[in-house]
C-alpha cells in the first residue's frame, strides 16, 4: 500500500496539478448550471471529453518535454510571428476574463460566510494571490492549496447520500441528448470549453519544461528523455484528466438531481450554486450554512490554486513570445516583465467585477469563450504534436493524431452549431 502511495507521489506531477485545476470556479459554476438548466440531459459529454481532453493534454505535456520550450516559442520558431501574436490574443483574453470571473466567484462565495462587502473580498482575495504568486514559490504554497481540492469529494458523497434513479444515469451517460436550441448548445460549448480550456495546454507544456530544468534534464538546450520518462508523462497526464471528469460527473449529477429536480433551473447567485450540497449536511442544525460553506471553501481554495496558473500560463507564452526570462521559480529580481504580465493580467481581469456582472454568470460566459478560443488554438498543437522535424521520434502516432484532430472537430462543431442557433433564433 505505501510503496503504491509513493510511487503515484513519484508519478503525480503537471498532468495531476492540470487536472485539478480543471475543475475551477469557472467548471464548477458551468457544471451546476448544465445539471440546474437541463438535468441529465448533458451528461454524456463527460464520458465523450475524457479521450479527447487526455489526448489534447498528452500532446501538450509531450511537445513541452521534447522541445524544452514552451507552446508559444515552439509557436513563434516554425510557424511565424503573425500566427503567435493572433494565438498571443486569443490566450491572454481568454484566461485574463477567467482570472476576473473565478477572483468574483471567490469574493461571492466568501460572502456567503462572512459579512463584508464583495468588493473587499475579492480586492484582498486579488492582493493574497498576488503577493503568493509574486514572492513565494509556487509549487510550496500549491501543496498547501491542493488540500482545499478536497472539497470536491463534497460532490460524489452527495452523490451517494441521496437517492439516484440510476439506470436514467447509466442511460444519460452513454447515450448522447441533444436539443436543437441556443441554450443547449451555449451551455454544451461552454461545458467544452471549461473542459478543454486554452490556458491548460499553455500551463501543462511550460510545468514538463520546468520539471526538466529542475531534475537538470536540460543540457546545451537540447532535453534528455527516455522512453520511460515519456510513460510516466502520460500516466501522469491521464491520472489527472480522469480525476477532473470524474469530479465532472458528480457535479453535474448532484446539481440535477438536488436542483432541477426541485424546479430549480437556473443558477443566478453562489448562494443558488451551494445548495446542490444540502443535502450532504442535511441532518444538522443550519444544513443551510453548512452547505454554503463547504460550497466556499472549495471555491475559494481552488480559484487560489487556478488564478496564478490562468495568469502564468498567459504570461509563460507573451514572455516566450519576447524572449523574456520566465518561471514562476524564478524571483521577481530575475523576471520583471514575466511577474509584470501576471500582476497587469490580474488586475484587469479584477476589473471586469466592477462592471456590473454577476460572478456566476460571468463563469458560464467564460466557459464558452473559451471552448470558442481553443478551436485554432488544437489546430496548431495538432500540427506541431504530429511534426516529425519538431518532435523526432516522439510525434503523434495514429491513436493521437485520430483524437486530437478528432478534439478540434468537436470544439469547432459545438461553436458553429452555437452561432447557427443565435443567427437562426433557436
Amino acid at each position: 500500500m505505501f510503496k503504491g502511495a509513493k510511487k503515484f507521489l513519484k508519478i503525480a506531477g503537471p498532468g495531476v496539478i492540470t487536472g485539478a485545476t480543471d475543475d475551477d470556479p469557472s467548471g464548477i459554476a458551468t457544471y451546476t448550471q448544465t445539471g440546474a438548466q437541463f438535468g441529465y440531459g448533458q451528461l454524456w459529454t463527460v464520458l465523450l471529453m475524457l479521450p479527447f481532453m487526455t489526448a489534447i493534454q498528452e500532446a501538450c505535456a509531450r511537445i513541452g518535454a521534447v522541445t524544452g520550450k514552451g507552446i508559444a516559442e515552439v509557436i513563434k520558431e516554425h510557424h511565424g510571428k503573425k500566427i503567435l501574436y493572433s494565438i498571443l490574443f486569443l490566450i491572454i483574453v481568454a484566461n485574463t476574463v477567467n482570472i476576473g470571473a473565478d477572483l468574483g466567484a471567490m469574493g461571492a462565495a466568501a460572502h456567503l460566510i462572512i459579512p463584508i462587502n464583495f468588493a473587499v473580498l475579492t480586492l484582498l482575495f486579488t492582493a493574497v494571490v498576488l503577493l503568493l504568486e509574486v514572492f513565494t514559490s509556487y509549487k510550496v504554497y500549491a501543496k498547501i492549496l491542493k488540500w482545499f481540492a478536497l472539497a470536491l469529494l463534497s460532490y460524489p458523497i452527495t452523490v451517494f447520500l441521496i437517492k439516484q434513479p440510476w439506470g436514467t444515469l447509466l442511460s444519460a451517460t452513454f447515450v448522447p441528448h441533444i436539443e436543437l436550441s441556443f441554450a443547449f448548445l451555449f451551455i454544451i460549448t461552454g461545458v467544452l470549453g471549461t473542459t478543454i480550456s486554452p490556458y491548460m495546454f499553455f500551463w501543462e507544456a511550460s510545468e514538463e519544461v520546468e520539471e526538466e530544468k529542475e531534475k537538470h534534464m536540460i543540457k546545451r538546450g537540447l532535453p534528455h528523455i527516455t522512453r520511460k520518462f515519456i510513460h510516466s508523462l502520460r500516466l501522469d497526464n491521464f491520472i489527472g484528466m480522469l480525476s477532473s471528469q470524474i469530479a465532472t460527473w458528480c457535479i453535474i449529477v448532484v446539481a440535477a438531481t438536488v436542483l432541477n429536480a426541485n424546479g430549480v433551473t437556473d443558477v443566478r447567485t453562489a448562494a443558488d450554486a451551494a445548495k446542490a450540497l444540502k443535502p450532504l449536511v442535511h441532518t444538522f442544525p443550519n444544513a443551510g450554512f453548512l452547505a454554503e460553506l463547504i460550497f466556499a471553501v472549495g471555491i475559494i481554495g481552488l480559484g487560489l490554486l487556478a488564478v496564478p496558473i490562468l495568469s502564468a500560463s498567459a504570461s509563460y507564452a507573451l514572455s516566450e513570445a519576447l524572449n523574456w526570462k520566465a518561471g514562476l521559480n524564478l524571483k521577481l529580481k530575475r523576471a520583471h516583465g514575466f511577474y509584470g504580465i501576471i500582476t497587469i493580467a490580474t488586475l484587469i481581469g479584477l476589473t471586469i467585477n466592477f462592471i456590473g456582472i454577476d460572478p456566476i454568470k460571468a463563469l458560464v460566459f467564460t466557459a464558452v469563450f473559451n471552448g470558442v478560443a481553443a478551436v485554432p488554438l488544437i489546430f496548431i498543437i495538432a500540427n506541431i504534436a504530429r511534426s516529425e522535424k519538431i518532435m523526432g521520434q516522439y510525434k503523434s502516432g495514429v491513436l493521437s493524431n485520430i483524437f486530437v484532430w478528432a478534439t478540434f472537430t468537436l470544439m469547432a462543431a459545438a461553436a458553429i452549431a452555437m452561432f447557427f442557433a443565435l443567427g437562426k433564433g433557436w
